[in-house]
């Protein structure tokens, strides 16, 4: 199972633009991201398995309690929860609380400095609106809210369980 799913989640994590464990953060919060980045984007389905602790473990090559740390935050916030014997599954609600989430951490983490640097600039809110309208314009169309979801490697999961 594992040599069909390390494949899949590399190309899954590419695709995506994931991060690859590489922006100076703890790796625990780098796994989160990239399983939470998954969860919003619907590569991970609200109610399906995501990638076991080992699987993560070995697709990275860092120890598993790490892994396991990073999915333990997703559990506290209510974006994975465990089912014994079965593995981690995404929560019903999770995408929401994500969007939810990230939206403040957008204001916090981007807009606030980007005023911040406007005003030393002397640009007005309009000239900032328009840098803004013309970057968006250049990207191309926004990505619709909700991408139809990735096919997911084939899990058994016994009838009920949840």
């Amino acid at each position: 199972m594992t040599a069909t799913l390390v494949p899949w989640f590399i190309s899954r994590v590419m695709n995506q633009g994931g991060i690859v464990l590489d922006d100076g953060s703890p790796l625990f919060q780098q796994i989160a991201r990239q399983v939470s980045d998954g969860v919003l984007v619907g590569t991970f389905p609200e109610g399906t398995q995501v990638p076991s602790t080992t699987e993560l473990a070995a697709l990275h090559r860092i120890n598993p309690a790490t892994v396991g740390k990073g999915l333990a935050l997703l559990v506290a916030e209510e974006v994975l929860h465990k089912r014994r014997g079965l593995g981690m599954f995404v929560s019903d609600g999770a995408r929401e609380r994500l969007v939810e989430r990230r939206r403040g951490e957008l204001a916090t983490t981007y807009v606030r400095p980007l005023v911040a640097e406007a005003r030393s600039l002397g640009l007005a809110a309009d000239d900032v609106l328009a840098l803004v309208a013309q970057q968006l314009r250049d990207d191309g169309p926004a990505p619709t809210t909700r991408r139809p979801p990735v096919p997911t490697p084939a899990r058994t999961t016994p009838e009920g369980a949840r």
